[in-house]
């Protein structure tokens, strides 16, 4: 049994790594319509040999064709790291940030142990997230104070996470967004406030057939309240 704290890297799942995302991304191309999600680089060096750090994160972009990667942190001992870096950032492969699972298993609790400012100075797009909050006894709340406490990020890239994470969450329907996520609107909503009371007679329409930029528009709309609430008056 493993001692407390100890963390235990299973050697059939590091040996059948490539395997393992080829049969993803033989499915993937069978199911083009399914979207694909899959945790990799979750290590840090010490935990395994360091040709083991130099793979997972790229592999799963590449040969898997992840829409999502969850954790990625060993992406600075990746093989070509600035390379897959840029690729993620042209595909738009969210990466899904827990900071404090992050913290507490891998001990990867700040800068100078997470590529979370890595990926954000490269424009890669990034979601903070929980991953096991009964486990970790943390919350989103407490990730985005982590973020800031830790990693100085400011309230307009705490806004870009969120708005992030509804933009590559696996909801139906088209975005809300026509290119980059929080600038210009899609051309039925093209010219409004995001989360106006009540939409034009267009965008409305365009909402109704679109979860996706429905929850978006939502979204938006909460955020408008609640920088109206807590901005402060002079």
């Amino acid at each position: 049994d493993p001692s407390a704290g100890e963390i235990l890297i299973d050697g059939i799942s590091l040996r059948d790594y490539t395997l393992q995302m080829r049969m993803v991304g033989f499915l993937r191309h069978l199911y083009p319509q399914v979207h694909v999600t899959l945790h990799a680089g979750e290590l840090v060096p010490g935990l395994v040999k360091p040709e083991d750090l130099s793979f997972h994160i790229r592999e799963a972009v590449d040969i898997a064709e992840v829409d999502r990667v969850g954790h990625a942190v060993d992406l600075e001992h990746e093989t070509g790291w600035q390379a897959l870096a840029e690729r993620m950032r042209r595909r738009g492969v969210l990466v899904e940030s827990p900071l404090t699972s992050n913290c507490q298993i891998l001990r990867a609790c700040g800068p100078g142990e997470h590529p979370l400012p890595t990926y954000l100075r490269h424009g890669v797009p990034v979601a903070l997230a929980t991953d096991d909050p009964g486990v970790s006894r943390s919350s989103i709340t407490a990730d985005y104070r982590h973020a800031v406490e830790s990693f100085g990020l400011t309230y307009p890239q705490l806004v870009d996470s969120a708005r992030e994470s509804l933009e590559h969450a696996f909801l139906p329907g088209p975005s809300l967004w026509a290119g980059s996520v929080g600038e210009d609107l899609v051309l039925p909503c093209a010219g409004e406030a995001p989360g106006a009371r009540p939409p034009s007679t267009a965008c409305e329409a365009y909402l109704d057939h679109s979860p996706k930029a429905a929850t978006q528009w939502d979204h938006e709309a909460a955020l408008q309240h609640f920088e109206s609430t807590h901005t402060t008056r002079s």
